[in-house]
């Protein structure tokens, strides 16, 4: 198979997203940092903050700091297109904006029940209480959407794996995995570390002290007969 790499693009190892990076304040969560920052802190928070992060690109699919995306092979043979011939599916929302809210929210109202207990007025109190309850449950709202969105990834790279132990015979080592994925080793072996429950993926160790998956379920489909 022949290797190209396309100039000026470059491969996201946490969500697989291939292309070109984007500027960070252009991710809307990211721009409510910079709002959020300007307001408590009178607008020098957020200068710093812009001056901070506003030559830095990031993925925009999932928001990683680009520096962390590995150059991008063009891989050619029908190997590669049958492993990318599925859609990249939608994933949910990482809830950043529904955490930024939350955490506004919570310190504004930490702010109108301190004032109203130095100032001893009761129904600011009340309100700074009903507007932290409201921040807690944004905030919580938007964490779940991160839980959520870090298992659909899991899962995802997981049926990519899966397809690509189908082409390979049902075997799979971490390296084989890293390298037609074009994911970090460490993110190949957690990967393949979930995938194994001792039943259908299960690791073992070659002679020469290799550890490799099987996928008994691909490795033998040929020798499956019809049950009694």
């Amino acid at each position: 198979m022949a290797l190209t790499s396309p100039a000026g693009v470059r491969r996201c190892p946490r969500c697989s997203y291939q292309g070109e990076g984007i500027s960070y304040f252009r991710r809307g969560g990211h721009v409510g940092l910079l709002i959020g920052a300007s307001f408590f802190t009178w607008g020098f928070g957020g200068l710093i903050y812009w001056m901070a992060r506003r030559k830095h690109l990031i993925c925009p699919r999932c928001g990683l700091g680009w520096e962390h995306a590995s150059r991008a092979l063009a891989v050619t043979g029908s190997d590669r297109m049958a492993l990318e011939s599925e859609p990249d599916e939608k994933l949910p929302s990482t809830g950043i904006k529904r955490r930024v809210a939350g955490v506004a929210a919570i310190l504004m109202a930490s702010f109108m029940a301190l004032m109203g207990f130095v100032e001893w007025e009761p129904a600011m109190v009340v309100v700074g209480a009903v507007m932290g309850a409201g921040g807690s449950a944004s905030f919580y709202w938007g964490w779940k959407g991160l839980q959520d969105r870090r298992t659909a990834l899991m899962q995802a790279l997981q049926r990519k794996v899966l397809k690509l132990a189908d082409l390979r015979g049902g075997t799979l080592t971490v390296t084989e995995v890293a390298a037609d994925m074009n994911v970090s080793l460490p993110a190949a072996e957690n990967i393949l570390t979930a995938m194994d429950d001792g039943f259908r993926v299960r690791s073992e160790i070659s002679k020469e002290g290799v550890i490799y998956y099987e996928f008994p379920e691909l490795l033998h489909r040929n020798q499956l007969g019809s049950g009694d």
